[in-house]
């Protein structure tokens, strides 16, 4: 049975830039300070906004200048550099996940400590989560013919979207034509 999980990427600009409310250093609740505290980070201003963007924001699977856009639209003075390094440590201490899905950009996401796989359409870049057991035990058992045992994976799926409401359904853009 497939479970799905809500997710979103590859939205445009103009739409990441809103997808996470202005996030002002008296608003970050406390256990987004103490989150980082846990992991053995410093709760610096850059990073509890970052962790905060993610938490609260619409949009699940962010880019480095995914964010970079939402800080902007907050007016916030943080640089591009710094949400690549801050990235990078979120990653490095397990709060965040890094995929790279057809665009081979970083596209990161909240750590929740569930695994689930990923549907990407090729036609306007969302992504969907799920799980699914049947394909999960699949993989084991392949594994075990195979004479492995997995230790992690990762399963992307990449499709032509056949929903309705896809704004780019049935488009071939050149980006879509290596994969």
């Amino acid at each position: 049975m497939i479970k799905h999980c809500s997710g979103w990427g590859g939205l445009g600009p103009d739409q990441a830039a809103t997808a996470a409310p202005r996030i002002r250093l008296g608003e970050i609740p406390m256990t987004t300070i103490e989150e980082l505290k846990n992991t053995g980070l410093k709760a610096t201003l850059p990073r509890l906004k970052i962790l905060e963007i993610f938490q609260a924001g619409k949009q699940r699977h962010m880019t480095a200048e995914d964010v970079f856009r939402v800080l902007l639209e907050d007016r916030s003075d943080i640089g591009l550099a710094t949400v690549y390094r801050v990235l990078a440590q979120f990653e490095q201490a397990g709060l965040v996940s890094r995929s790279n899905f057809e665009s081979n950009k970083a596209v990161y996401e909240i750590n929740e400590g569930q695994h689930h796989d990923h549907l990407v359409c090729l036609d306007c870049g969302k992504v969907e989560e799920f799980y699914d057991a049947e394909i999960e035990q699949r993989q084991q058992a392949v594994a075990k013919v195979k004479g492995f045992a997995i230790a992690d994976h990762s399963l992307s799926i990449y499709a032509n979207c056949t929903k309705n409401e896809c704004p780019n359904r049935g488009a071939t853009p050149d980006r879509h034509q290596h994969l």
